[in-house]
Order: structure tokens, then C-alpha cells, then sequence
């Protein structure tokens, strides 16, 4: 697969609209493109695609995710730059992944399978979960934006949080509080909480409370409110612990709950994968930088299952991800191609 073939794949592909939950017209596209390129491509049992080469006993998985957040951006390439639906997050990473696989002079031994997996953009990470018990991979590499120079270590974790309070209907002239209120007063004391427990703590290692929906509501009875957000989770969080804390802001007047609990998680550093990828990067006459991330991604996911040397890389300015004026740099993409493709050829367990 030639530069023009790899920006055409990357073109198309975000071509094919495919938020979370609609993939399936865009990982047929995948198959076609990979199959030509000469993978040995499927669908599997989730919907992923799956592409390999090599038929080597040592496996190493590159697991991408090929959904993306709702919003169709119509394809344009204008001054060396690809704007797009997901050529960022992270149609970018996982194009370079088949790109990269059907140039790469695959060791002997060892076989590459490429996985472009479904709604990773949602808490279900249906495609993530799936592979989980399908590869015990020696190595593998997860695809998102870490600029072509990045390499990404970790991942904090997640969790879903929510309050829901009521009492009796009252007049607005009346003197008690209102439920929006008591609501108000919770959340602003969740945000003092995690000020005064990240004093001095650096980005990765902070709780990163997200308010997404306050609802009020009525029968004429009864006042209602919902609230509903999320928390970022630095390693080692006690969840049962932050629950109980949370509780306890809201005193006896609402019920707090977690849901959709995803552990923060941070991979080695001293890995002939991390050394591979140095070795690739450097190559390409730039010098390496270690990321941890704010956000989640399947790496989250896998990681713990697989229990192998992991690092997340990909082309892309992350700051785009979900973005209205997301682009890729095409040199940048095609410089990622080049660094995994002589990553992938490297020994890597």
C-alpha cells in the first residue's frame, strides 16, 4: 500500500459515516480495503473488523476503534490537511494500522492482527469487551491520537454518577428550599471535594467531576431532580469510598449513585514495545514524548485482560478529538504509517 493508497483508505473511510452503533457500512468498506491490500480480513462475532498478516504463533494486536461521535463532517483535503468525522478519533490511528500491517515486512514468528472495533465512543465498549477472550496478544498497541511523536502510557479511569432528590410540591413564594437548589448545592460541593483532594496532585492523578444534565420536574405533588455527570479517575481510586463520600454531600435529602465503573490504567515503561516504538519515532528524525491521558479508551479495557507490554499511538492532534473542525495532517499520518510499520517489524516479546 502506497502513500496515495493510505490517504485514499483514511479519505474513504471517514467517508463511510459510522457513529457508535452504525458501523457496519464502514467496517465492510474496512474489509474490502484491507483484503485488497492484501490482509486476510473479516467481521467478527461484535461487528469489529478484524485484519492479519503473518501466520506466526506470537500474535500482536493492534485494536483501533472505527465508530465515532455523531456529527457527520463531509471529507475535504485542503492545504496538506484532511478535515473529517473521526480522521482524528480515530479513524486516523486505525487507517495507519492497516496501512502500516500491509507494508510492514511481518518477523516469522508473529502475527498481526488488526481490530477495528465498535462503539468505543460509548460506555458499553462492546467491540473492546468482545476481543477480551478472543487474542492473548505478546504485545499490542492501541490506536488513538498521540501526535506522531507521542507515545500514550495511560489511561485515567471513569465513572457515571447521578442524584436523584424529590419532596412534597411547594409554592415558590413558600420558605423551603427548592429541589434545584438542594441540587445546585450538591453538585458545588462535589467540585469543593475534588479541589481540595487534587491540591498539589498533577493532571493524571486528580478526580475530574463533568456535570451533563440537571433536570427539574413536577406532577403537581411532587418535585423531582435528576442530575447526571461523571467523574475521571486517577489510579488507585477506592470507588466504595468515593461513593460514600458523595452520599455524604448530599446529606439526607438525595440519593447518590455510581454506574459504568472503568479503572484508571497505566502500562510499563521499560518494554521492547516502548523501545520499538522509540526506535521507530526517532527514525523519522522526532523525539519521542510520554503521555498520560485525562480521557478513557479500550485500553481500559484490554490492558487488564491482556496483561501485555501496551502503548496507545496514533496521528492527531487529541485536542480535535469530537471537534467541529476536526483534521489530520496528512504528512503527520503518513509519517505514523512509516513509524509503525518498522515498529510492527521489530521484535516485540
Amino acid at each position: 500500500m502506497n502513500d496515495q493508497d493510505a490517504v485514499a483508505l483514511l479519505r474513504d473511510l471517514c467517508s463511510a459515516y459510522s457513529p457508535s452503533g452504525e458501523e457496519a457500512e464502514a467496517v465492510a468498506l474496512l474489509v474490502e480495503r484491507a483484503t485488497a491490500a492484501g490482509l486476510t480480513a473479516s467481521i467478527d462475532g461484535a461487528g469489529n473488523f478484524v485484519g492479519a498478516r503473518g501466520d506466526g504463533p506470537t500474535t500482536v494486536v493492534l485494536l483501533g476503534h472505527i465508530d465515532t461521535v455523531e456529527g457527520f463532517i463531509s471529507p475535504t483535503v485542503a492545504d496538506g490537511r484532511l478535515q473529517a468525522r473521526g480522521a482524528v478519533d480515530a479513524k486516523g490511528p486505525l487507517a495507519a494500522f492497516v496501512a502500516a500491517a500491509a507494508r510492514a515486512a511481518i518477523p516469522e514468528d508473529v502475527k498481526v492482527v488488526v481490530i477495528g472495533a465498535v462503539e468505543e465512543e460509548t460506555p458499553s465498549s462492546k467491540g473492546a469487551h468482545y476481543v477480551c477472550d478472543q487474542y492473548s496478544p505478546a504485545a499490542t498497541i492501541i490506536g488513538e491520537p498521540s501526535g506522531t511523536s507521542g507515545i500514550t502510557l495511560g489511561y485515567k479511569g471513569r465513572v457515571g454518577l447521578a442524584l436523584v432528590t424529590q419532596q412534597p410540591h411547594a409554592h415558590t413564594a413558600g420558605e423551603g428550599r427548592s429541589v434545584a437548589s438542594l441540587a445546585a448545592e450538591w453538585w458545588t460541593r462535589v467540585e469543593e471535594y475534588c479541589d481540595r483532594r487534587n491540591h498539589n496532585h498533577r493532571i493524571f492523578d486528580r478526580l475530574d467531576p463533568h456535570l451533563s444534565d440537571f433536570h427539574t420536574s413536577t406532577d403537581g405533588f411532587t418535585d423531582r431532580v435528576d442530575v447526571r455527570g461523571s467523574m475521571r479517575l486517577p489510579p488507585g481510586t477506592a470507588v466504595d469510598e468515593l461513593h460514600l463520600r458523595l452520599a455524604e454531600l448530599a446529606a439526607t435529602w438525595g440519593d447518590v449513585s455510581l454506574s459504568g465503573y472503568v479503572p484508571a490504567f497505566r502500562s510499563d515503561r521499560k518494554t521492547r514495545l516502548v523501545g520499538a516504538m522509540i526506535r521507530a519515532i526517532r527514525k523519522e528524525a522526532r523525539e519521542p514524548t510520554f503521555k498520560l491521558k485525562t480521557g478513557t479508551s479500550d485500553m481500559n479495557v484490554v490492558g487488564p485482560a491482556w496483561q501485555c507490554p501496551i502503548v496507545a499511538y496514533g496521528p492527531g492532534d487529541s485536542r480535535l478529538d469530537h471537534a467541529p473542525d476536526e483534521h489530520i495532517v496528512l504528512d503527520e499520518y503518513l509519517s505514523a504509517v512509516r513509524v509503525l510499520t518498522r515498529a510492527i517489524a521489530s521484535p516485540l516479546h
